[in-house]
């Protein structure tokens, strides 16, 4: 039987480079998107948990389309008895454990709200009207290609307790935890407006600019998106003694290029920076808890390392700042900060950070929409934090040994999503999922297991790299999974569509086996059945008996190629024809006699997302 060999990883890596520097042309000439400027203005009373704001938004309008409407989400509106978020909770079966019922039982001064006051456009007064956690806005004119306008806007809000990411007085003390806080402007692009009610799972937002003013007692300390424009003024940070004549302080921030701003305050924040040797100024806002103070003070250092890693890896960190606040319900993401619960172990606490730091490439950079992509923002984020935690543990920077495995939980409650029935396809909306685990385990396993995977049929050094041209090709335009898809092609040179479909729009499984070994010619052949309904490329690991292996790997017909990868030892692979994906089963022959054979294997690395493993091997061990 005929096969091809690649005899060399220069040629490669050669042709690789033919391929990849094709890749990165962003969708079409049309592209266009959204831009915003807040200006606001906030002033809280910690007594009451209420503030009052002024913010300002200009609009451009960059689409081709005239818009009559904008729409503004105002997230404190869910946590009241009643509210989407509420009855969308109690109503599944097995509904986010962290809300429960429990927006249900808030009283009058634990509810949050936001209470419009006044709303213009241009200085026009325009008519508007609050469904749930929706400002569905009638434009006094209307917004023509091109143009720009500017909405003044004055409201009152007040923080409720905290119940799900924002909110205040959380589980560890901190007292205010202000993220979605703030009436934010809906997105607006090729597919029209995304006005969709907030229970929990949203998160899609319009680049711009924010420049935030934070008014309250001079006791607190405020951690924030973006850069602190008057450190000396207040006395933060830089060894400045704060003024014990104030009453009250504001806290002047600018955040650019950003499509959201999370603020954090705390009477009893310690406040830690860290220079990096790149000039990236990292910051932590912990309590001074004597049981966890260690572990906060060890972060920073070790997260200098991790970005070191991670600007190599998966591209460059755009921004000059980042921050470690405590903060919020566990761990969740926004623009230059994270909110992150304090009381961990220090492995606990850096495997933590670095997944919500993660998230800074994965949806604060690329700004997935998040209610189609959720798994592009969890899954890339958790497949990239595995190789990221590994490299910290190489480095000695957090116990224990580099993982060899690292995905193998991932896949293991990939197959247990799959075998309980629940599972919904990745195209799901987020917010539409029956079953709050299935949602968990199609974002955060299936969605790093769909890289993973990737890696495997297109091969690492094609992989790598286009990870790298999809960060830098599409930071700051919104990409979808066509456009990712679109790059992997061009970096492996494969055709990988079948992939996308399969994986994204499908429930169908990868289930391949060992069908048969026997004796043809003098020569073993080896028989190989496709029992699952997804194909997938195949890689055959054959050990020979003296020490000799074997590396094949068998194409499928509609990649319109094959991986160009080395196994162990930096030995090729050796390609066989292609597998038609329609056909069951595909025979090859090896030159060696069955008794000289000492085992077959499909998939010997375990990349392959293969529901049943058991009939990967001959001899097979359950039979023997």
């Amino acid at each position: 039987m005929s096969v091809r060999l690649i005899s060399s990883i220069c040629l490669a890596t050669a042709l690789l480079s033919g391929y990849m520097s094709t890749a990165g042309v962003p969708k079409d000439k049309t592209y266009w998107q959204q831009e915003v400027k807040y200006k606001m203005e906030i002033h809280l009373d910690v007594e009451t948990n209420r503030f009052s704001a002024k913010q300002t938004v200009k609009y451009q309008n960059n689409s081709p389309e005239t818009l009559k409407k904008v729409f503004f989400h105002l997230y404190f509106n869910a946590f009241q008895p009643g509210s989407t978020m509420d009855v969308r909770s109690r109503s599944l079966d097995n509904g986010d454990p962290r809300v429960g019922s429990r927006i249900s039982r808030l009283t009058d001064n634990e509810i949050g709200y936001h209470k419009i006051r006044s709303l213009t456009q241009d200085g026009m007064r325009v008519n508007y009207e609050v469904v749930g956690t929706i400002l569905e806005v009638e434009l006094s004119k209307p917004i023509r290609p091109g143009q720009s306008v500017k909405f003044d806007m004055e409201y009152d809000a007040q923080v409720p307790t905290q119940v799900r990411r924002s909110g205040r007085d959380n589980a560890e003390g901190i007292r205010y935890s202000m993220s979605q806080w703030y009436p934010k402007l809906c997105e607006f692009d090729e597919q029209g407006w995304h006005a969709d009610p907030y229970i929990a799972f949203e998160f899609y937002g319009v680049w711009g600019e924010f420049d935030v003013s934070i008014t309250l007692d001079a006791g607190y300390t405020v951690a924030a998106s973006g850069e602190l424009q008057n450190a000396k003024k207040i006395g933060h940070g830089y060894a400045f003694s704060k003024d014990v004549q104030s009453q009250r302080n504001t806290w002047h921030f600018v955040a650019k290029n950003v499509h959201d701003f999370v603020w954090a305050a705390d009477p009893d924040y310690i406040h830690d920076v860290h220079t990096c040797a790149d000039g990236l100024k990292l910051h932590s806002f912990y309590q001074p808890n004597e049981l966890f103070i260690q572990n906060w003070q060890s972060l920073l250092p070790i997260m200098e390392e991790a970005f070191r890693y991670i600007n190599e890896h998966f591209g460059q960190y755009p921004y000059p700042v980042y921050s470690f606040i405590q903060g919020g319900d566990g761990g969740m993401e926004y623009p230059m900060a994270t909110l992150i619960t304090g009381h961990r172990s220090l492995t606990s606490l850096v495997g933590v950070s670095v997944h919500e730091l993660m998230h800074s490439w994965y949806q604060m950079v690329l700004g997935f929409n998040e209610s189609y992509f959720y798994w592009m923002d969890e899954g890339f984020t958790n497949y990239a934090s595995e190789r990221v935690m590994n490299h910290l543990r190489s480095k000695g920077l957090i116990p224990g040994d580099p993982d060899p495995t690292p995905y193998e939980s991932f896949y293991n409650g990939y197959i247990d999503l799959v075998m309980s029935g629940v599972e919904e396809p990745l195209s799901t909306h987020a917010d539409h999922f029956e079953n709050f685990g299935a949602y968990g385990a199609a974002a955060y396993q299936k969605g790093a297991l769909f890289l993973h995977q990737l890696e495997y049929v297109i091969g690492k050094p094609a992989f790598d790299q286009g990870l790298l041209e999809f960060f830098n090709t599409w930071k700051f335009k919104h990409p979808d999974d066509n456009d990712f898809i679109r790059v992997m092609e061009k970096s492996a040179g494969l055709e990988l569509d079948w992939y996308k479909d399969y994986m994204v729009y499908s429930l169908k499984t990868v289930d391949y086996e060992v069908d048969s070994v026997f004796s043809n010619q003098g020569q073993t052949a080896i028989l190989l059945a496709r029992l699952g309904a997804m194909p997938i490329p195949i890689d055959v690991l054959i050990s020979v008996k003296g020490g000799t292996q074997l590396f094949y790997t068998i194409p499928l017909d509609i990649m319109r190629g094959a991986k160009m990868e080395t196994g162990p030892n930096s030995k090729p692979y050796t390609v066989l024809p292609d597998w038609d994906w329609v056909n069951p089963y595909y025979l090859f022959q090896v030159p060696f006699t069955p008794d000289q054979i000492q085992s077959v294997k499909i998939d010997p690395f375990m990349r392959m997302l293969d529901v049943y493993r058991e009939n990967n091997a001959w001899p097979n061990p359950k039979s023997e």
